[in-house]
C-alpha cells in the first residue's frame, strides 16, 4: 500500500516523532560530508499552482541530496483541473515519475491526487493546511527543546493553513497551543475539532483567543504569518486595517518567556507581522526553520519511500 503525505492529520503520533528523529539524522548526515543515495533512480514531480522559493528548492535539493531527482512542472504546463482533470493529471503522471508533490489553491486537489496516483503524493502547500511546514517547525522546534511535549507554542495572526498544520502537529506531539487572532480570522471550526480529540490522547492544552498580549505570556515560541496568504489579495486592506494589533514586535516578545524563540514560514512582510528588530534578532528562528525544510522533507520523501 502506498504512502501518501497529505496531512499531519493522518499521521499517529509515532509515525510523526520517526520521521522527525529521521530528519535529524539526515540533517547531521550531510552536515558531516553528505546522504547516501536512499532515493537513488526515484524521480519526483513537483506541481505548482503557486510561486515558490521554499518549497521549490528545497524539495529539489532533497531529492538531489538522497541520489534521486526532480521535475518541476509550472502551472501554465499543466493547468490543474482546467486544461485536464486532475484525476487524469494523478494517472498520466503516475506513469512518469515515482512521487508526486503538489503546492495547490484547494484542498481537494491534492486528495484527488492521492486517490488516483498509484506513486505517493506529497502535499506541498494548500489553502487548508501545510503539512510539510509543520514538519520543519516542529523539527526546529524540537532541535531548540529537545522536545515538544509539554512546551508552550503560540501563533499569533491569522489562522491559516499554516497554523492549522502546526495546530495539528502540536496537538499530536502534546505540546500547549494558543492562537490569537482577530475575531473572523480564526481556525477553521472543523480544525479546531479534529486538534481537540488529539489533544485528549496526548495531554495538549489547546487555547484559542483575541488577546496577542495574553497569548505569549509563558510561551517558549511564539510564531506569526503573513496577513494576507496567496489568493487572497482582494483582502489585503482591509487585513491591513485589522492585524496591526498582532504584529511581532519587540515589546510582545518581552512578554514570552525570556529564552523564546521566533517563528515565521516566510516570505515574511517585514514592517507587518515581524519587525525587523525582531526577525533579525536574538530570539529569531526563521531562517535555521527555513533550512529546515531541506532536512524535514527529505525524512518524509525517505518515509514515503519505505527506505528509513
Amino acid at each position: 500500500m502506498k504512502k501518501d503525505f497529505v496531512s499531519i492529520a493522518d499521521q499517529t503520533p509515532e509515525e510523526i516523532q520517526s520521521i522527525l528523529d529521521l530528519s535529524i539524522r539526515l540533517k547531521k548526515e550531510w552536515k558531516s560530508g553528505g546522504n547516501p543515495p536512499l532515493l537513488q533512480k526515484k524521480v519526483m514531480g513537483m506541481i505548482f499552482q503557486k510561486p515558490s522559493l521554499r518549497t521549490r528548492v528545497s524539495f529539489d535539493m532533497a531529492m538531489r541530496h538522497l541520489g534521486g531527482d526532480a521535475l518541476y512542472l509550472s502551472p501554465n504546463e499543466i493547468g490543474l483541473g482546467q486544461r485536464e482533470s486532475v484525476a487524469d493529471v494523478a494517472r498520466v503522471l503516475a506513469g512518469y515519475v515515482d512521487v508526486i508533490m503538489a503546492r495547490v489553491f484547494a484542498h481537494e486537489h491534492i486528495l484527488e491526487l492521492a486517490r488516483w496516483a498509484d506513486v505517493p503524493v506529497v502535499n506541498g502547500l494548500s489553502d487548508y493546511d501545510h503539512p510539510c511546514q509543520a514538519m520543519a517547525d516542529a523539527m526546529t522546534i524540537q532541535e531548540e527543546f529537545g522536545n515538544l511535549k509539554g512546551l508552550n507554542i503560540t501563533f499569533v495572526g491569522d489562522g491559516n493553513n499554516v497554523a492549522t498544520s502546526l495546530l495539528q502537529i502540536v496537538a499530536k506531539l502534546g505540546g500547549n497551543f494558543t492562537i490569537a487572532t482577530p475575531a473572523g480570522y480564526e481556525i477553521k471550526p472543523a480544525a479546531i475539532q479534529q486538534a481537540q480529540s488529539f489533544a485528549k490522547v496526548s495531554g495538549s492544552q489547546l487555547n484559542f483567543i483575541q488577546d496577542p498580549h495574553a497569548a505569549v505570556k509563558g510561551a517558549k515560541v511564539i510564531y506569526t504569518d503573513t496577513w494576507t496568504s496567496m489568493g487572497q489579495e482582494a483582502e489585503t486592506q482591509e487585513r491591513l486595517k485589522v492585524f496591526p494589533p498582532y504584529q511581532v514586535n519587540s515589546q510582545l516578545v518581552a512578554e514570552a518567556d525570556a529564552d523564546a524563540i521566533v517563528m515565521h514560514c516566510l516570505p515574511a512582510h517585514r514592517g507587518q507581522e515581524l519587525t525587523d528588530e525582531v526577525a533579525d534578532g536574538s530570539h529569531s528562528r526563521i531562517f535555521p526553520q527555513a533550512h529546515n525544510r531541506l532536512h524535514a522533507q527529505k525524512g518524509i520523501l525517505v518515509r514515503v519511500f519505505g527506505k528509513g
